[in-house]
């Protein structure tokens, strides 16, 4: 049995509605079967094609209304932030020796468990820079600076410096108000 035209272009307008394109249309083989009776076959091929127009209306990003708050309703609690990187690095470093590839792997963690319990105190519209710095301790000396430009009304940085008896570590937090 064949199917009739209006049955394959009904399958091939609810396929093409799911995403994809039935090949019965220009494709149409028969299969035998053993007691000499023909069977329609359809085969299918998924696609992904970009959105129409129409589409596009029905997905529109939500716009977000401008609040004119050009000032952050709390401050950044730079005391507890210097808490946070004291217990940070005192409970990663305390027994820590000084070794090159362990300490290019701590700084990683270190920062990014630093910024996990900073972001945990939930302060809205501020952007966090986390910076650490681990080196060894043989009688030398070095100097750390950094710039950026920012609004010293609204932004700020805590600080924290560990020692131990063969490296040291410096922990930075920048916090920049986003307006």
């Amino acid at each position: 049995m064949m199917m009739s035209d209006i049955a394959k272009d009904r399958t091939a307008h609810l396929l093409k509605k799911r995403g994809s394109v039935s090949s019965l249309s220009s494709h149409e083989f028969r299969r035998k079967e053993p007691r000499g009776r023909t069977k329609d076959s359809l085969s299918t091929v998924s696609y992904m094609d970009e959105p129409s127009q129409h589409e596009d209306a029905s997905h529109l990003a939500v716009q977000m209304e401008n609040t004119y708050q050009l000032g952050p309703t709390k401050h950044f609690p730079v005391v507890i932030v210097n808490h946070i990187l004291k217990d940070v690095l005192t409970n990663y470093l305390q027994e820590e020796k000084y070794e090159p590839e362990l300490c290019r792997q701590m700084t990683k963690t270190i920062s990014e468990v630093i910024k996990a319990q900073v972001k945990d105190l939930m302060i809205p519209r501020y952007k966090l820079i986390v910076m650490v710095h681990i080196g060894q301790l043989t009688g030398q000396s070095i100097l750390i600076g950094s710039r950026c430009l920012w609004d010293p009304k609204n932004d700020t940085f805590a600080s924290y410096i560990f020692r131990n008896s063969s490296l040291f570590a410096l922990a930075n937090v920048y916090t920049v108000y986003f307006e």
